[in-house]
């Protein structure tokens, strides 16, 4: 029997309300046609001003997010930790294009690392580059098209920001993750955490990159960062994910014909994840690891290389990571039998959210299975419980 099985685990702390909130919020988005039609609704009525953030509050702001701060988002750190689960807090406003949101991202990027420190219920913090900068002054950067005095002076001042969040995760010594963006944008964004990793993993791994396995090149990748981290003596942090931006990685390189960055088939992006696993654990004198996978055989495979090498399940350099909301079949059994888990928990103004959770539902209705096992085990569970004998 798999150890993703106990489903009376995966739910424990889940209410009645909240399996059938679930399970309409995965019926609507399992069907491509219905959940389509909803997001196009909430992107107009955004554009029309329409209120609809009560709305999208109580539903799948509910199910997906903490809170509107890191104080309103206790209650699911304090929920979360009662089954040994930790929180990656996630202020998860995107789509900003100016001074004062940039600087807002990075407020909240060190209030959440100055809430970590010293908690064990909050092992990482977490921040998305593109939540520093200009989407589009990254792709300029990326073309290595020449800058104006004035993008050279942005430029400047996103790496002084990226700068002082991985100081401070220093200070603190709370793990912080740099989230992955698009090919075309992403590397700038590696050289400069290969740098801050230089910099601040010389005892042991604070700054964390993250591969996205989808990404045909990644494997090469991960074993030149690997290479360079020996040559000079560092630590390196990588949390590893298939990817975020499938069908746009393939969109784009249609539209300018250019080689497809992604894999097309999914066993093949499957097989670089688990190369990668294979990989880290190869070299985990000098790596520390955060899988970031709602895929269950991908975990247990990792489970099998912690028995393999006999590393101790509550090894701190060993994580297992989903996202608050989806895969608690496998975050609340992992945790359950002693393994180091934690949970993505976006935060923020339900307004500010409201591009995450469009980004949430397109993802998820591109999952080829994610749904329907998502939907069978909320069925499971609430017929497990309908069942339940009381003498």
């Amino acid at each position: 029997m798999s150890i993703f099985n106990n489903l009376q685990i995966a739910f424990k702390d889940k209410s009645k309300y909240d399996l059938n909130r679930a399970y309409l919020l995965f019926k609507i988005i399992s069907i491509p046609f219905i959940s389509k039609i909803m997001t196009k609704f909430v992107k107009l009525s955004i554009a029309f001003g329409i209120p609809i953030e009560f709305f999208i509050k109580k539903t799948i702001y509910a199910h997906f997010c903490g809170g509107i701060s890191i104080e309103k988002s206790q209650n699911t750190i304090d929920r979360l930790w009662n089954s040994n689960i930790g929180t990656i807090l996630d202020f998860s406003a995107e789509g900003k294009n100016n001074e004062i949101d940039f600087n807002r991202v990075l407020n909240e990027t060190i209030l959440s690392i100055n809430k970590a420190k010293n908690q064990e219920n909050i092992p990482f913090a977490v921040f998305k580059p593109t939540g520093l900068i200009r989407f589009s002054l990254l792709e300029k950067l990326s073309s290595k098209e020449k800058l104006t005095y004035k993008e050279e002076k942005e430029i400047n001042d996103f790496e002084q920001r990226f700068y002082k969040i991985c100081k401070k995760a220093s200070q603190n010594n709370v793990p912080v993750f740099v989230d992955a963006e698009e090919s075309w944008i992403q590397d700038p964004i590696d050289d400069l955490v290969l740098k801050m990793m230089s910099e601040f993993n010389n005892k042991k791994a604070v700054i964390f990159n993250t591969i996205q396995l989808y990404r045909k090149d990644r494997i090469s990748y991960l074993k030149e960062i690997i290479n360079h981290a020996k040559e000079n003596n560092f630590k390196i942090g990588i949390k590893l994910v298939r990817g975020a931006y499938h069908e746009k990685e393939i969109e784009r390189a249609l539209e300018k014909n250019y080689e497809i960055p992604v894999h097309t088939k999914k066993e093949e992006c499957d097989n670089d994840f688990n190369e990668a696993l294979s990989i880290c654990f190869e070299n985990l004198n000098i790596i520390s690891l955060c899988a970031g996978t709602h895929n269950e055989k991908s975990s247990q495979l990792l489970i099998n290389l912690i028995s393999k090498y006999k590393i101790k399940k509550n090894d701190t350099r060993i994580y297992f990571s989903q996202l608050l909301g989806m895969s608690d079949n496998i975050s609340y059994n992992l945790a359950a039998n002693g393994f180091n888990v934690a949970k993505y928990v976006p935060y923020g103004p339900v307004k500010d959210l409201i591009p995450y959770l469009i980004r949430r539902a397109e993802e998820n209705t591109s999952i080829a299975g994610q749904m329907g096992r998502e939907l069978t085990n909320i069925i499971k569970e609430k017929k497990r419980r309908k069942n339940i004998k009381f003498f």
